[in-house]
This record gives C-alpha cells, sequence and structure tokens, in this order.
C-alpha cells in the first residue's frame, strides 16, 4: 500500500492572493487577486471530490484552476494526487515535476514523487526523491512508510522493515504502514507479529478492504482457515471486482473441503482477470485436487505463460507429475527465480519443487541439497520444536490413559460403528488406505478432520480443573457423529483420516468403543525422509530438522506401542505400508473384514476413483500401488545419519 499527501491551503492559512491576509478574510481587495480567489475556490472543492471518492470528478476542476493559476503548486501536487488514485502514475509524475519545478524543494512534493515513481520501476530515482524529501522533513510518517516501499522493491527488505517500524514510531496508528509491515513480516516469516500488525489495521479502519485482506492472507498461512475465509469475505464486500481477493478466497474455501465454492470463485476470479496468474494455478491444483491431472497441468503451462515469475506455479508442476530431463526449460525459470529476493514462502516452496525435479531425475545429492535448504529456510518463521515438551505430553497421555481408564470409559462412550480411523504418521500411507476403502461403495471419506484434536483440548483443561471428565465422553461423541452424519449422510461407514490422530486414540476408543482404529505404520526412515522433503509450512516444527524428526518418531513408536498394549484387540489393526504395497488385496480384505465390510473388487482399483483429495499425496494415490517407494532412504544414506538411529524401531517386514 503507498500514500500521498495533499497539500491544501485553508482557510487560516495565508491567501496566496499575496494580500497578506488570512484566506478566510481576503475578500480580494486587489482585483489582480480575484482569478487566485476563484483558483484556490476551485482546488478546494477539488479536494472535497477526491475526499468524496470522486478523484475523475476532481481532475477536470484542478484543471479549471490552472487555467486561472497555472503557478499553483498547490493544484499541480493535488492533481497528481487524483491521477494516482485512478491508476495514472506517469501523469502524476509529470504533475508532481511541475509543482517542484514553481515551489522550489518540498518534502511533501518529493514525497509523492518518489512513490509514483516506485510505481512506473524508476526505484534508484524513486529512493533519492524520498530521501530528499525526509532530508528535508524527518518526521513526515508518510516518506518514512514509502521509503519502506522503495527499499522493499529493491530487496532490501530488513531496511524496508526499519523504515515501516520509524514510521509507525512517527504515526501509531498509521494504517498504510501497518499493513505494509504486517505484509513484509509475513513475507519475512514474522507471522505472529504481522497478525498483531493486519490487526490493529482493521481495527482502525475496517472499511479498507486490503487491510482485512492482509488479515487474511497471515491468518491462512497460520492455518487458521475458516478465520481466515471471514477475513476475505469481509474484504470482498468493500471490493467485489478484486480477482485477487476472490482466488485468496478460493484458496481458503478449498482448505475447508468447499471444491465447488472454490472453482466458482477462481471462475469469478479469472472473469475479472483472464490474466489472474494465482487463479490458474489454483484452478489446476482443484483440477488435481480431482484426479485431473492432464486439466491441472494444461492450466499450469497457462499460468506459466502469463507469468513466469510466479513461485508457487512452479511447485504445483513437480507435485502431479514426474518431472524428467527434458524439463530444462522449467529449470531454468525455476533457477532464474531463486536469483532474486523472495517473500520467504515463495523461496521455500521453489527449494522444494527443485528437490522433487532432482529426485525424479536420480540426482540425489543436488536434491538432497535443494530440500535441506528448504527446511533451514522454514526455521525462519521462528517455531522451535521443544523436544522435552513433547515428552512431557507422551508421558502425560500414557499415564492418563491406562487400561483402567479405557475399562471405564467404554460404558460411557456410543455403540456406533459409523466412524473409522485411519491414523499414523505423516507420509506413512494413510491416504492411499482412505482412498482404498472409499473406493468402497458404503464407505464415505471424509479426509483430516480436526474435531479430535480440539476435543482433547477441552478433555485436558478440564481434567486439570478437577472435573468429572467422564461425564464430557457422550457429548464427545455425539457431537462428531453429528458432524459425520453432516458430512456423509447415511454412509455405513466414514473415514476420518488426520494422522496425528494416533495421539487421542485412548480418547476415541473412550467415546468410539466399537469404532475402529487402522494404524500404518511404514519403515523408519522412508517415513521420516518423504516428511523432511515435503513442504509442511512449518505447522510441524519436527519436520525440519533430521534429529528433531528422529526424536519426534520414537516419541510417536512410544504412545503406540502404548494404544496396543491397551486397546481391545477387537479396536486396532497395525497395517504395515509395506506389507499393503506388496499384497495389496490380502490386506484389502483385511482391512475391511476388521472394519465390518463386505468384499468388492473396487477397492482395488482405488487409483479410478473419482473424489477429492487434497492431502499431497493426491497424485501417488491416483497411480497404481508399486514397491518404487520402499526403501527409497537407501538412494540418501549418507545423509540421514541421524535417522539411523530409529532403525531399532523398524520391524520384521521392513525394508
Amino acid at each position: 500500500m503507498n500514500s500521498v499527501s495533499t497539500i491544501n491551503a485553508g482557510r487560516n492559512d495565508p491567501c496566496p492572493c499575496g494580500s497578506g491576509r488570512k484566506y478566510k478574510h481576503c475578500h480580494g481587495a486587489v482585483s489582480a487577486a480575484e482569478p487566485v480567489h476563484e483558483a484556490q475556490s476551485l482546488i478546494n472543492a477539488a479536494n472535497d471530490l477526491r475526499a468524496q471518492g470522486k478523484p475523475q470528478d476532481s481532475v477536470s476542476m484542478y484543471r479549471r484552476a490552472l487555467a486561472l493559476e497555472p503557478r499553483s503548486a498547490e493544484a499541480h501536487n493535488n492533481l497528481g494526487n487524483a491521477f494516482v488514485e485512478l491508476g495514472k502514475p506517469a501523469e502524476a509524475a509529470v504533475c508532481y515535476r511541475e509543482a517542484l519545478a514553481l515551489g522550489g524543494d518540498n518534502a511533501v512534493i518529493l514525497c509523492n514523487l518518489g512513490n509514483t515513481l516506485r510505481q512506473l520501476g524508476s526505484l534508484e530515482e524513486a529512493l533519492s526523491c524520498t530521501r530528499r524529501s525526509l532530508a528535508l522533513d524527518p518526521t513526515l510518517s508518510m516518506a518514512h512508510n514509502n521509503l519502506g516501499l522503495v527499499l522493499a522493491g529493491l530487496g532490501q527488505r530488513e531496511q524496508a522493515v526499519a523504515s515501516y517500524r520509524q514510521s509507525l514510531a512517527l504515526n501509531p496508528n498509521y494504517v498504510e504502514a501497518l499493513n505494509n509491515l504486517g505484509s513484509l513480516l509475513r513475507d519475512l516469516g514474522e507471522r505472529r507479529e504481522a497478525l498483531a500488525l493486519c490487526g490493529r489495521a482493521v481495527e482502525l479502519d475496517p472499511r479498507r478492504a486490503g487491510s482485512h485482506g492482509n488479515l487474511g492472507h497471515v491468518l491462512f498461512e497460520l492455518g487458521q482457515v475458516e478465520e481466515a475465509a471471514v477475513s476475505f469475505r469481509r474484504a470482498l464486500a468493500l471490493q467485489p471486482d478484486s480477482a485477487a481477493l476472490l482466488t485468496s478466497l478460493a484458496a481458503a474455501q478449498r482448505m475447508e473441503g468447499r471444491g465447488d465454492q472454490a472453482e466458482a470463485s477462481c471462475g469469478a476470479a479469472l472473469a475479472i482477470d483472464p490474466g489472474c496468474v494465482q487463479a490458474l494455478t489454483l484452478l489446476g491444483e482443484l483440477q488435481a485436487d480431482r484426479g485431473r491431472f492432464a486439466e491441472a497441468q494444461q492450466l499450469f503451462r497457462r499460468a506459466l505463460a502469463v507469468d513466469p515469475g510466479f513461485p508457487f506455479t512452479y511447485w504445483s508442476i513437480t507435485a502431479h507429475r514426474r518431472m524428467t530431463r527434458e524439463d530444462t526449460g522449467w529449470l531454468r525459470g525455476a533457477q532464474a527465480l531463486l536469483e532474486k529476493p523472495l517473500p520467504l514462502a515463495h523461496e521455500i516452496s521453489l527449494r522444494f519443487a527443485l528437490g522433487k525435479y532432482f529426485d525424479d531425475i536420480g540426482e540425489y545429492d543436488d536434491a538432497f541439497a535443494s530440500y535441506r535448504q528448504a527446511n533451514e529456510l522454514t526455521k525462519r518463521y521462528g517455531r522451535v520444536y521443544e523436544r522435552a515438551t513433547l515428552t512431557r505430553r507422551i508421558d502425560r497421555l500414557i499415564g492418563s490413559f491406562d487400561a483402567a481408564f479405557i475399562r471405564q470409559g467404554q460404558a460411557e462412550g456410543s455403540a456406533s460403528e459409523v466412524p473409522v480411523f485411519v491414523v499414523g504418521m505423516p507420509r506413512s500411507g494413510t491416504t492411499l488406505v482412505e482412498q482404498i476403502l472409499a473406493s468402497h461403495p458404503a464407505v464415505f471419506g471424509a479426509g483430516e478432520l480436526k474435531f479430535w484434536g480440539n476435543a482433547f483440548a477441552g478433555f485436558e483443561s478440564a481434567a486439570d480443573e478437577g472435573d468429572r471428565v467422564a461425564t464430557m465422553i457422550p457429548g464427545m461423541a455425539r457431537e462428531y457423529l453429528e458432524h459425520l452424519g453432516a458430512l456423509a449422510g447415511s454412509a455405513l461407514r466414514v473415514i476420518d483420516k488426520m494422522p496425528a490422530n494416533f495421539r487421542y486414540a485412548g480418547l476415541i476408543h473412550a467415546a468410539l468403543p466399537r469404532a475402529r482404529i487402522i494404524h500404518m505404520r511404514r519403515y523408519p526412515l522412508d517415513t521420516c525422509l518423504s516428511i523432511y522433503f515435503h513442504n509442511f509450512l512449518n505447522r510441524g516444527t519436527y519436520a525440519n530438522d533430521l534429529d528433531n524428526l528422529a526424536h519426534y518418531y520414537a516419541e510417536y513408536v512410544r504412545l503406540t506401542d502404548h494404544w496396543r498394549a491397551v486397546l481391545p484387540a477387537a479396536a486396532l489393526l497395525e497395517v504395515p505400508y509395506e506389507g499393503l504395497i506388496a499384497d495389496q488385496e490380502g490386506w484389502t480384505r483385511r482391512m475391511l473384514e476388521f472394519v465390518g465390510l463386505p468384499w468388492d473388487a473396487r477397492c482395488l482399483e482405488f487409483h479410478q476413483t473419482d473424489r477429492v483429495v487434497i492431502t499431497a499425496s493426491k497424485w501417488q494415490v491416483r497411480q497404481k500401488i508399486h514397491s518404487g517407494s520402499a526403501g527409497r532412504w537407501r538412494r540418501y544414506e549418507k545423509h540421514v545419519a541421524p535417522l539411523r538411529r530409529l532403525l531399532e524401531l523398524s520391524r520384521p517386514e521392513s525394508p
């Protein structure tokens, strides 16, 4: 966001006619001053029109004033402001230069000129103008804000942050500076401070669409998708013709599982701006979610043709097909982008995309180097994995959900057999199992539901306060089953494949003792390496460091070993990923029998099932089962020393 400043001869200012009287007391005693008075009246009226949001109407009035008084620096400057508001920076720059020629160096006019030069891409001249403005008036908060915009455009992001902070030190309620600093900090990975700044901007001026949009972007990146969607809708209520805001809303709708609505929002964005590269790329992702990979790649190619500088398109291309050495154009484009200053999220996505490219073509050292760079960059988000905290948490789960609790809870829970939980580490095959089971006509695949993480937080809080937690269990079961009913209607079985539910298996069994839990196990080194090779947006803080991954995996094993010991055998089935890909039919029959469903051969053709999948495995689960991912870690054996301690945790059937 940028800002310009109006020069306004108020009624208490000296009259520009030269009489020496205040403007409100001067009645044009000198006849030669009458055109000056009339010009000033026209300028004031034009200023009022701009204040009412009518810059186009103000232009003709400023020009009438200049016809009467062509040497009015005020009229030239304010006409320039009108052109800025109309999106005509070239015309604005002409006006500001004329104002400077007439009135000499003026901090406000120099600041305004610098702002338009930045919009025109003349960043070095913009930098010079803005610094001259600040030399004349170091207290001009607008100039500090605009200097931040110029510095950010030059890639000097840390210096830009300092300029925005100085602007806010001079004017803490400067909405443009709050938004600019918040957006830049988001780009740098400082999401928590960005959230506070963008929230403050919305509080100060809730009628700004851009402020709501900025807040929505921070919320989205923090994983608060529903809150982000609310912000985007508020922004669109103020600016309904924004293709960018419609695309942002579509991204939130997609993550909420509202694929049809997301496609409609992308379509609306492209109707406004057919060249909206963000909408084209997201529409491609939506096609890929449905397994329409050819259509997705066509959209990605269109997006690159429109704008070869949008990093997420490069990532999308790699995510949904196997790259080859013939993809030299893709490689050149990705590497060229990495030579420029990029927002942190963009650089991370490109590094992960390069890792995927090099892995696909068999250049494993280059692949690992790219993945390592990507993961090191995610550490800039500032979220730290605390090993001791997780260990204490697992200790508490094991101590609280012992065999006695499980027996007591069973009496309180629901008898429903509808829910089927698929749990395990990320990248362990949970999406594959959901896709196989959801290919059965009696099964609905609900994806990754967040219910039990929130339910456990409430349960744990009640326990800390000494409440009788057992009384909460029936209510949890009812609420969850109502949620499944709203999603799946009358389906006999509904798959909830949130991997992290392995933490809450004890609570889930207490609430739903007849529900079935399928625990996917995959060879630890393959699991951890696959996690390391995927962009989890720093939401899994353990995922960007091999030592932390080894610790997390060991704690996961400790907890799941506990569940195996205390849960009834009829409630928990462990499925080895390697066993499933070696004997698809045998393990599919066992899983269907376990959840109480008859055999259906369509489960063997799971890759043809028409359903939406938005996890990172959506391309893999549309392919026939193959053994290529088993033992993958051996390609990277010399890079994974921190994971070797996990070898003792592997099972006999592991590679």
